[in-house]
Parts: structure tokens; C-alpha cells; sequence
């Protein structure tokens, strides 16, 4: 039994399917995922760009297919990248037929957008044939419209409707490999869609507030509507659409996931905001300490707190802490595993941890390559 109740997040149940090698729903961890902005077309600066994001932390990158160019670098493009890859296809149906051919790991796609039955059966026998799995995204901005003019605007029961419209094109056609999205820049409109969907479908949920904004708004934006579904236990993979590097989507991605104890990557740093009462200069402190700790995948905690009024019950709950001394104290305390360790000089601050989480991180690795090799 859990010791923290309150802290647990119950998961819906859904089924799981895969995405290249990447399990999605089910028990797997929640995917991170995001999406190159290069031209398709041009396999070298994708490929750059994809095993950026891939090394940021990234489980599924998905790039756009909108020509047949695109489709042809992509067959290049899957076989120089560490990672999944969806085909984003739209309006033709042979971008999907030649997408999966190419390699891609799922198709991105709306069966009712593509044409006929016949081409869509086409498309959903290449993606059998090729192992694709799809992912049906219905987005609020793109409505069908017929459910516009049946509901007067985008809400929620346009975008599930949508949704279990084309997911019933799949399974008529005996195509259960897919996960759906149901987004809208709207938080409102976006969590209450998810919401309807959840209980009307047994599939992966791929969670998204699309069209958020920028790196600080569209990540708040998208923290509070992903981060509130993720609470429900709604949702398998994630993607924070921002208008900046994709890497900083990943970074996102994995923050919200950490802050809400469903994925653990890297250093979770922990520290105060600084006030008078601070014995060393905190922002600056931990500026430094998140560039130089963005290596580290290692899980764990770290804790920077100013003074010692909450630094010491924050110690307590960190792998390795510092706590200024207060006002004109040059040295605070170091804790390990929750007990004070050693006194350290304020200007040796960032060097002497970051020298400590990498010591850590190796332990970590040491110990699991150990269990790993003594399991076999």
C-alpha cells in the first residue's frame, strides 16, 4: 500500500497498441512526443533535427508529409533516426500509403479527410501490411462541416463525434491499431473533449493543447489543461505544441510529467524563490545548475533553498540538498539521502553539486547495470 494515498494517480484503462517499438496505453509509461519544423523534403536537416529532439528525452517525433518529396525523404529519414516516427498525412491518400512504405512507425490521419472507402481501405492496408499504427487527430480549428452546422460552433461533442466517426471507419475495416487526440487551443473546450472521449473508448488518448503559443505561455497553458487530464488518469502520450524549438517541447513535456510523479528523468530541481533572508544568490545559483545538469538523465532529486527556515524539512525529502546559512553566511549545509553531510563555501556552490548529482548518477547507473546483468 502506497504510504502518500493522496498522491496516486489511478490510470484509465485502455488498450495498448505500439508505435514503431514504443508501447502506447495499457501500463506503459506516458510517450513524450514531439514534431520537427524543417522541410521533410530536405532528410539531412530532418534527420538533425529529429535526433535533437531525440536526445531531449523524446519516446515518437512526428514529421509532416504534405508531398510526395516529403514521402520519398522519409524513407531515408527512418533509418537514420533512434526513434518512431509519425507521418503527419492530410487530404491525399497516397502520402499515407507511400508514408507507410517509407517506414513510418504510425500515420497521423483523419479516415474521412482522405476520400473514398476505397482509398481509405488502401491506406489502411499499407499501414497493415507495413505495421503502422495510426493516430486519428481531430482538432478543434478543423471541424467537419456537417458537425458545424449540427452543433453551431466547435464544443466538445462536435470534436468526440468526429472522433468516434473516424475511429469507426478504422474498425469497420478491422484496423484496432490507433489512438486518437481530440485537440483545441481552448483549454475549456480540450479537457472537456478529452473527458467525453475517455469514456466513450477504449483507446490510447494522445493529450495535446494545440496552438498553445510561446515557450512561457504555451507551456503554462498546456500544464494546466494536460496537467489536469493527467491527474483524471487521462492519457497515454503527450505533446506540448509551442512556437519554439521542439526541443523545449520535450522539456515540458518531461517537467509536467515529473511534477505529477508519472515520469522521472534527469534532475528534478527544487528551490525557493530567494528573499532577504537568502545567504547566497539562488536564481543565479540555479540558472547555472540547470545548464549545467541538463546531461544528467538520471533520475533524482535536488534541493537549493536560500536560508534555513524551509531548506532543512526540503533536504529531508531530496537525493542531495543545499542550505544557505542565511544573510552574510558565506558557507551552507550539504545533505545526502536527508542528513546534513558537510559545510560548503557559497562560491564553490555550483561546482561542488554538480560534481555530487554526477557522482550520484553514475552510482545509479553502476547498481542498475549490476541488477541488470544479475537478472540475466
Amino acid at each position: 500500500m502506497s504510504l502518500r494515498p493522496w498522491r496516486d494517480i489511478e490510470r484509465r484503462k485502455s488498450r495498448q497498441i505500439m508505435v514503431g517499438n514504443v508501447p502506447v496505453g495499457g501500463d506503459a509509461p506516458i510517450a513524450v512526443q514531439s514534431m520537427t519544423n524543417t522541410l521533410t523534403s530536405d532528410a539531412q536537416a530532418t534527420i538533425a533535427q529529429v535526433n535533437e529532439i531525440a536526445e531531449a528525452g523524446a519516446d515518437i517525433v512526428r514529421v509532416s508529409c504534405p508531398d510526395k518529396a516529403s514521402t520519398e525523404a522519409l524513407a531515408t529519414i527512418t533509418k537514420n533516426v533512434s526513434v518512431p516516427i509519425v507521418a503527419d498525412i492530410h487530404f491525399h491518400y497516397k502520402r499515407g500509403i507511400e508514408a507507410a512504405e517509407a517506414g513510418a512507425a504510425c500515420l497521423r490521419i483523419n479516415p474521412g479527410n482522405i476520400g473514398s472507402a476505397d482509398r481509405v481501405r488502401e491506406v489502411i492496408k499499407a499501414a497493415k501490411d507495413y505495421g503502422c499504427s495510426m493516430r486519428i487527430g481531430v482538432n478543434g480549428g478543423s471541424l467537419e462541416k456537417d458537425l458545424l452546422e449540427k452543433y453551431g460552433e466547435p464544443c466538445p461533442e462536435a470534436m468526440v463525434e468526429s472522433a468516434l466517426d473516424h475511429a469507426r471507419i478504422l474498425q469497420d475495416n478491422d484496423f484496432h491499431e490507433f489512438k486518437i487526440s481530440v485537440k483545441a487551443s481552448d483549454i475549456f473546450l480540450t479537457v472537456a473533449a478529452y473527458h467525453q472521449l475517455a469514456e466513450s473508448i477504449d483507446c490510447p488518448l494522445h493529450l495535446g493543447v494545440t496552438e498553445a503559443g510561446g515557450l512561457r505561455i504555451g507551456s503554462v497553458k498546456s500544464a494546466i489543461g494536460m496537467g489536469s487530464m493527467l491527474w483524471a488518469g487521462i492519457g497515454d502520450t503527450i505533446r506540448v505544441s509551442l512556437s519554439a524549438d521542439p526541443v523545449e517541447e520535450i522539456k515540458a513535456g518531461f517537467d509536467i510529467l515529473k511534477s505529477l510523479g508519472l515520469r522521472h528523468r534527469g534532475v528534478n530541481v527544487i528551490s525557493c524563490p530567494s528573499c532577504a533572508r537568502q545567504g547566497f544568490n539562488v536564481i543565479e545559483t540555479v540558472e547555472a545548475l540547470e545548464v549545467r545538469l541538463a546531461h544528467v538523465t538520471t533520475p533524482m532529486s535536488l534541493s537549493v533553498i536560500g536560508c534555513v527556515v524551509n531548506g532543512p524539512g526540503e533536504a529531508r525529502e531530496t537525493d542531495i540538498a543545499f542550505t544557505g546559512g542565511g544573510a552574510g553566511k558565506e558557507h551552507g549545509m550539504i545533505y545526502l539521502n536527508g542528513e546534513i553531510d558537510h559545510r560548503i563555501d557559497n562560491d564553490q556552490i555550483v561546482d561542488h553539486l554538480v560534481e555530487l548529482v554526477e557522482k550520484r548518477a553514475a552510482e545509479i547507473q553502476a547498481e542498475e547495470e549490476k541488477q541488470s546483468v544479475a537478472a540475466e
